[in-house]
C-alpha cells in the first residue's frame, strides 16, 4: 500500500496509542501536520511555545506511555531540548519529531534560516544525541525500517527518541510492506542473578527494598507489589519515585530520604544489611545531600540496564526481567521493621489566621481522593507533596531528578488530556508559574477542568532557603494571578477563582471544589515568604552544605 511517509509515521504513533500530538507549527512541518489533523484518530495540540509542548508530551506519557510532539528545525527543535532532557533523566517516552528543511536545500548548503548560517545542518542532531536513547534521520528509503526502530526504543528504554524529518520526505510515498508492530526485547535469562540475591537475603536481618522512579517508568507497580508480599521485605520509597509502591501495603514504611528522614524509617534503613534498590537513583535531592548512613556494599542495585551485586556488574538486562526473575525467589523475611505512620494532622486548627505551610498541606492531605493524579511543582510544593499519604490507585508526577521548576503547569496540560476523567490537582509556586504560564491558555483552550493551586509566597523560596534570603535575584515580580484565567481567554462559567489567605477560606474553597467537579478551579494560597515546609528547610540546608 502506498503511503507518504508522513502517514506512515503517524500511523506507527496510533499503532502505540498515542492520541494526542504536541508542538507548534513553522514552515518545516507545516505540511505535515495535515498529516495529523486529517485523521480521526489523532488531535493536534497547540501550545505556545515548544518548551511548554516538551513538558506537556511529559506529562502525557507518564499517563498513557508513550506521547509525541512536533517542532521546526533549529528554533523550535531547541526551544525543547530542556524538557526532552528532563525526559531522558527520568525516563519518560517522548517520540520528538523535527519537521526539517528538504534534501536539496540541505545538500546544497543552503543559508536557510533557522540555521545557523554555516551551510550545516546536523548541528541540532549532534545536541540531541546526549538527551536520547535513539536517533534518526528518516528518508523514503529508510522510513519503514526506522520508525519502527525508534519507537521501539522509546517503548523500551523508556526514553526520548529524535527523529529528523525533511519536510520533502514527509510528502513523499512510499511502498509500506507491512503495518507497523511494536516488538518486545529479547528476555534474558537471570535466574543466576537471582540465585544470589536469594542467598544474600537468607543471612541478612535488616532486608530492605528501596523503590524508585523506573518502577513508574516501566509500569512494574504490580510485580513488585507481588514480591513484596511473597518475601514480606520492608519498602520505602524515595522521593524521586514516589507512587512507585503501595502506600495502602503494610510492608510499606514511608519515604526515606537520608537524614531528614523520619527517626524510626532512618533508624531501619540505616541499619538494613541487605537492601535492594530497584529501579531507585539515590540522588542528593532524594536523600538530602547524599546524607544515607548504610554501606554501599550493601547495596544491590537493579535498575534498567544498570544490575550490581558486589563485583558483579550487567549494563545489559533490564528491569522487566529482574522484576520477573524476583518472583521466583524462594525467601521470606522475619525483619521486624516500623510501621508506616501517614501524613498526621494532629492540631489541625481551622482559623482566620494567615495560613501556613503546614496546615496547607494537611487540608490537601484530606482533600485528596482515591483517583486523583497529584503534579507538584519542583519547589515548596514538591516538598511539601512528597510527604503526602496516598491511596493505591493516586498517581504522583514530580521532576525531584531534573528539577525544572514550572515543569507541571503544561505537564498538566498533558496528563489531565490524557484522561479528562480523573481529577488533576496541580500544586505550584508562584515563581515557577511565572515561567511556563503561558500554558493556561492552551489548558483553557482545551477545556480542561484540572484543580490549580497556586503558592503565592513572594519568591523563589527554596532559593532563599539555599542561598540568598533577601538577594535581590530571588525576587520576582508580583502578579494578580486571579486575573490569569480571564486574560487567556477563560469564561466566568468555564472556571471558579478564589483568593485564600486563612485556613477557614482554604477548607470552604475545599468543599467548593468538591461541591463542582465540573469546572476549572483556579486557587491563588497566599503564604509568608519566610514559611517552607520542615522538608524543604533541611534538604536545602543539605543542598547549601553541598553547594560550599
Amino acid at each position: 500500500m502506498k503511503k507518504r511517509v508522513g502517514q506512515y509515521l503517524m500511523d506507527c504513533i496510533s499503532t502505540v496509542g498515542v492520541d494526542k500530538i504536541f508542538g507548534v507549527p513553522g514552515d518545516f512541518n507545516l505540511t505535515f501536520l495535515d498529516d495529523i489533523i486529517n485523521r480521526d484518530d489523532m488531535d493536534w495540540v497547540g501550545n505556545t511555545n515548544e518548551l511548554n509542548a516538551s513538558y506537556a508530551a511529559d506529562g502525557y506519557s507518564r499517563m498513557k506511555g508513550i506521547s509525541a510532539m512536533v517542532t521546526t528545525f533549529g528554533v523550535g527543535e531547541l526551544s525543547a531540548i530542556n524538557g526532552i532532557a528532563g525526559a531522558y533523566a527520568e525516563r519518560v517516552p517522548i517520540i520528538a519529531i523535527t519537521g526539517a528543511p528538504t534534501r536539496e536545500v540541505e545538500n546544497a548548503g543552503k543559508y536557510v534560516h533557522h540555521s545557523l548560517g554555516e551551510g550545516r545542518f546536523d548541528d541540532y542532531r549532534k545536541m540531541y544525541k546526549h538527551i536520547t536513547t535513539a536517533q534518526g534521520y528518516i528518508t523514503p528509503e529508510n522510513a519503514e525500517e526506522e520508525i519502527p526502530r525508534l519507537i521501539d526504543a522509546a517503548i523500551n528504554e523508556k526514553r526520548p527518541v529524535h527523529l529528523h524529518l525533511p519536510i520533502d520526505v514527509a510528502a513523499e510515498e512510499i511502498e509500506v510492506k507491512a503495518p507497523y508492530r511494536y516488538r518486545k526485547p529479547n528476555t534474558r535469562d537471570v535466574s543466576s542473578y537471582i540465585k544470589m540475591i536469594e542467598e544474600k537475603l537468607k543471612n541478612a536481618k535488616n532486608p530492605l527494598i528501596i523503590a524508585g522512579h523506573e518502577i513508574n517508568s516501566f509500569n512494574l507497580h504490580q510485580q513488585l507489589e507481588k514480591f513484596v508480599n511473597q518475601t514480606q521485605i520492608p519498602v520505602v520509597q524515595l522521593s524521586l519515585g514516589k507512587g512507585a509502591f503501595n502506600e495502602e501495603n503494610s510492608y510499606y514504611m514511608g519515604i526515606y530520604d537520608g537524614e531528614v528522614a523520619e527517626e524510626q524509617i532512618k533508624n531501619y534503613v540505616d541499619k538494613s544489611d541487605v537492601i535492594l534498590n530497584i529501579g531507585a537513583k539515590l540522588t542528593d535531592s532524594a536523600t538530602a545531600g547524599f546524607s544515607y548512613n548504610f554501606d554501599l556494599e550493601d547495596v544491590i542495585t537493579m535498575n534498567h540496564r544498570n544490575f550490581i551485586i558486589e563485583e558483579i556488574k550487567d549494563s545489559e538486562v533490564n528491569l522487566p526481567d529482574l522484576l520477573k526473575g524476583l518472583l521466583t525467589m524462594n525467601y521470606v523475611s522475619k525483619a521486624n521493621y516500623p510501621s508506616y505512620q501517614g501524613y498526621q494532622d494532629n492540631n489541625l486548627d481551622i482559623n482566620e489566621k494567615p495560613l501556613t505551610q503546614e496546615t496547607y498541606f494537611k487540608l490537601i492531605q484530606k482533600f485528596i481522593k482515591k483517583d486523583d493524579v497529584i503534579i507538584a511543582d519542583q519547589g515548596t510544593a514538591f516538598f511539601g507533596a512528597y510527604d503526602l499519604t496516598l491511596y493505591e490507585d493516586n498517581k504522583f508526577i514530580g521532576q525531584p531528578l531534573w528539577g525544572s521548576i514550572g515543569y507541571t503547569l503544561p505537564a498538566t496540560l498533558g496528563t489531565q488530556i490524557a484522561n479528562k476523567h480523573r481529577r488533576n490537582v496541580l500544586l505550584i509556586g508562584e515563581g515557577a508559574l511565572q515561567l511556563t504560564v503561558q500554558a493556561l491558555s492552551t489548558i483553557i483552550s482545551e477545556h480542561l477542568k484540572p484543580v490549580i493551586f497556586i503558592i503565592n509566597n513572594d519568591g523563589y523560596t527554596i532559593e532563599r532557603k539555599i542561598h540568598g534570603k533577601t538577594a535581590p535575584y530571588n525576587n520576582i515580580q508580583m502578579w494578580d494571578y486571579k486575573m490569569l484565567p480571564s486574560i487567556f481567554g477563560a469564561k466566568g462559567n468555564d472556571i471558579k477563582i478564589n483568593n485564600v489567605t486563612t485556613s477557614s477560606k482554604l477548607k470552604k474553597v475545599l468543599n467548593e471544589i468538591n461541591d463542582t467537579p465540573n469546572k476549572m478551579h483556579f486557587i491563588e494560597v497566599h503564604m509568608d515568604v519566610d514559611d517552607a515546609p520542615e522538608k524543604l528547610n533541611k534538604v536545602a540546608q543539605a543542598f547549601s552544605n553541598q553547594n560550599s
